[in-house]
């Protein structure tokens, strides 16, 4: 390989790092702004479009760019930016009640990448969004229960049957516009 071809590759590399990079930033910046777009109930939870984008971001990124645009803004909440859902932050937060709806989202965007296969199939990604949602408020539920030691019947009443209809909605929408956000962002 002569001297000229290893720097145009390397100067690709580059440009594709630094395109990459600045992709994930910007989610992860998408990813803080949604935490604030949310409903707040008189439980003292909130209905978020923070999952919408969770689910999205999941959809439509590599599991190495789907988690790090979430463990940023995981990162960034748990430094004390107001960036967790509905504008929560610290380490009480994430430890608390409502503490495991957070963390279901890092497991949702290491897992979802992994089971989705890049090429896009409307049925496979909207069954796999619906049950990521589930998955998210059914974990933030137990993780209620747990925390708070209440029984799982009262946990499900206050961590899983407020969100369920809407979490689906939202996934099943994230789910159909994959395509588009595709070409968006690559």
């Amino acid at each position: 390989m002569n001297e000229q071809t290893q720097t145009t590759q390397t100067t690709a590399k580059s440009a594709h790092s630094a395109q990459s990079l600045v992709t994930i930033a910007l989610m992860a910046a998408v990813l803080c702004v949604s935490a604030y777009i949310s409903i707040p109930l008189p439980n003292g939870s909130h209905i978020t479009a923070l999952n919408f984008i969770v689910m999205l971001v999941a959809l439509v990124f590599s599991i190495r760019e789907s988690f790090l645009i979430n463990l940023i803004w995981f990162l960034l909440g748990l430094l004390g930016l107001p960036v967790l859902i509905g504008g929560a932050s610290g380490i009480g937060y994430v430890l608390g009640p409502w503490g495991g709806y957070s963390i279901a989202f890092l497991i949702v965007a290491a897992l979802v990448p992994l089971i989705c296969t890049r090429r896009y199939n409307r049925v496979l990604y909207t069954i796999i969004a619906i049950l990521s949602a589930a998955f998210v408020d059914l974990f933030g539920s137990i993780w209620m229960m747990v925390v708070s030691d209440i029984a799982l019947v009262p946990a499900l009443v206050a961590g899983f049957l407020p969100f369920i209809v809407l979490d689906v909605v939202k996934a099943v929408i994230a789910a159909q516009i994959v395509p588009q956000i595709r070409k968006i962002v690559r």
